[in-house]
C-alpha cells in the first residue's frame, strides 16, 4: 500500500483532475498535477503544479522523482507517457487500458474481439473505405478515431455521398462510422476495480444528452421500471468484464445504449466519468476517493447510493442568458436556495458555450421530488427543459 502523506501525481489538470485532488487531500496525501494550462482547475489547487506538456521529459523525470504513483485524469493524454512512466513507478490505468480507450477503432476492435455488444461499425481510413462501407450502416454517425469527445468530432450522415462530405470536413482523419441506433434510453456504469480484480459498481445511472453533450444524470434510472429487471445486472457485468479484460485498475466509465431492451456499449472512459459526479454527494464512498484507493493499493471503499439523486451539469452558455456578448455570473442562489441541492463550480476562468464549468446534484429520499427540483433549477439557470 502507498499509504499517507505520500505524493500522488495526477495527469491533466480539468474538473476531474480537481476533484481527485480534493479526494487525495481528504485521505491525507500530497499531489503534484501535470498540465500545460497554468490556470488549470486542478492545478490551482494542487501542491504542486508542473506547467509542462504531457511529453516533456524534464517533467516526467520531475513526477518520477516525487511521486510514488501516478495516474490521469483524461484519456487523450499519451499512452507512450504512461508506459514510460510504469518504468519507474506505479501507473494506474496501466498504458494499454488508456490507449484501448482513446482510439474509437481500437475501441471497436476491443468490444468486438472479446464479444461485448456494440453497434454495427466500420473502419474508415479512406474514401475506398467509405464507398464499399455496408450500406446497413446508414443512417449512420461518423467518429473521429481521436480526440473527439462531448459530440464534438461526430457528424450524422443519412447515406454514403453525406458521409463522404462529412470526412472531407473532418480533414480525412481516421474515423469510424457507426450505424445510428433508435435508442430506448442511455445509461452508465462507473466502477472501481482493484489491483487484485475486486470490483465496486456504483448504481447505474440514466443519462439524457444535449447537442452531444451530457445534460442530466438520474439515479435510481427509471429506465428499469419498464424495462427487464436484469438490465442493471447485466450492465454491471458487462462493465466489470471489459474491466477485468484490460487488466483495469482505477475508475472506469462504460456507457451504454438500451435499444428494443438490450444493452450495447457505446464508449468505455478510463477515468472518473461525468455521468458519475452525484456519487459526491449521494454515495458512501465517490468516484474520485475510490480513483485513490485503487491508485494506493487501498481497499475500496463502498459504492452504495444513500440517497436518490439527479445531477445537472452547467455549461458556459448560463454565464450568456442575458448578454450573448458578454458573460455575467449566474445567480447562484437561486440553486442554493434548494434545500437539498449542492453546488460545484469547477473554477474555470473563462466560460464559453459548451464548455462545462459545474454541476450541481439534488439528493433525496424521493426520486420524483429529486427529479422535480433538479429541473426546477434547471429553469432557474434559463436551461431548457426540452
Amino acid at each position: 500500500m502507498i499509504l499517507p502523506p505520500a505524493t500522488l501525481g495526477m495527469l491533466g489538470g480539468g474538473q476531474l483532475g480537481r476533484f481527485f485532488v480534493m479526494a487525495a487531500h481528504e485521505l491525507g496525501y500530497r499531489v503534484l498535477v501535470l498540465d500545460p494550462d497554468e490556470h488549470s482547475p486542478a492545478g490551482r489547487i494542487a501542491d504542486e503544479h508542473l506547467v509542462a506538456a504531457y511529453d516533456d521529459l524534464a517533467a516526467l523525470e520531475r513526477l518520477t522523482g516525487q511521486c510514488a504513483a501516478v495516474t490521469t485524469e483524461f484519456e487523450n493524454v499519451p499512452a507512450d507517457t504512461l508506459a514510460y512512466l510504469s518504468k519507474y513507478v506505479t501507473v494506474r490505468p496501466n498504458a494499454e487500458a488508456v490507449r484501448t480507450c482513446q482510439n474509437r477503432s481500437e475501441e471497436k476492435a476491443f468490444l468486438k474481439r472479446h464479444g461485448f455488444p456494440h453497434a454495427p461499425y466500420a473502419d474508415i481510413r479512406s474514401e475506398a473505405d467509405l464507398r464499399e462501407a455496408n450500406a446497413g450502416l446508414f443512417p449512420g454517425i461518423l467518429k473521429v478515431a481521436r480526440f473527439g469527445y462531448d459530440g464534438k468530432g461526430q457528424v450524422r450522415v443519412n447515406n454514403r455521398e453525406g458521409a463522404l462530405i462529412a470526412w472531407s470536413q473532418l480533414r480525412n482523419e481516421p474515423c469510424v462510422l457507426e450505424q445510428q441506433m433508435k435508442l430506448d434510453y442511455e445509461v452508465s456504469v462507473v466502477l472501481a476495480r482493484d489491483e487484485h480484480g475486486a470490483v465496486r459498481c456504483f448504481p447505474t445511472a440514466e443519462n439524457s444528452h444535449r447537442r452531444g453533450i451530457l445534460d442530466i444524470s438520474l439515479v435510481p434510472a427509471r429506465t428499469f421500471g419498464c424495462l427487464a429487471a436484469q438490465l442493471p445486472n447485466e450492465a454491471e457485468e458487462i462493465a466489470e468484464g471489459i474491466a477485468q479484460k484490460m487488466d483495469y485498475v482505477g475508475t472506469l466509465g462504460v456507457e451504454f445504449f438500451i435499444v428494443h431492451g438490450q444493452l450495447y456499449v457505446n464508449e468505455m472512459a478510463p477515468r472518473p466519468h461525468n455521468s458519475g459526479h452525484y456519487t459526491i454527494d449521494a454515495c458512501v464512498t465517490n468516484q474520485f476517493e475510490q480513483q485513490v484507493r485503487a491508485l494506493c493499493g487501498l481497499p475500496l471503499g463502498e459504492a452504495r447510493a444513500h440517497s436518490a439523486a439527479a445531477m445537472v451539469n452547467l455549461l458556459g452558455d448560463i454565464w450568456y442568458r442575458t448578454d450573448p456578448h458578454h458573460a455575467h455570473e449566474p445567480d447562484w442562489a437561486q440553486l442554493l436556495a434548494i434545500p437539498n441541492l449542492k453546488l460545484h463550480l469547477y473554477g474555470k476562468r473563462h466560460p464559453r458555450p459548451g464548455r462545462k464549468m459545474g454541476h450541481f446534484t439534488v439528493i433525496g429520499t424521493d426520486p420524483l421530488e429529486v427529479q422535480k427540483s433538479a429541473l426546477a433549477g434547471r429553469r432557474l439557470m434559463g436551461i431548457s427543459n426540452e
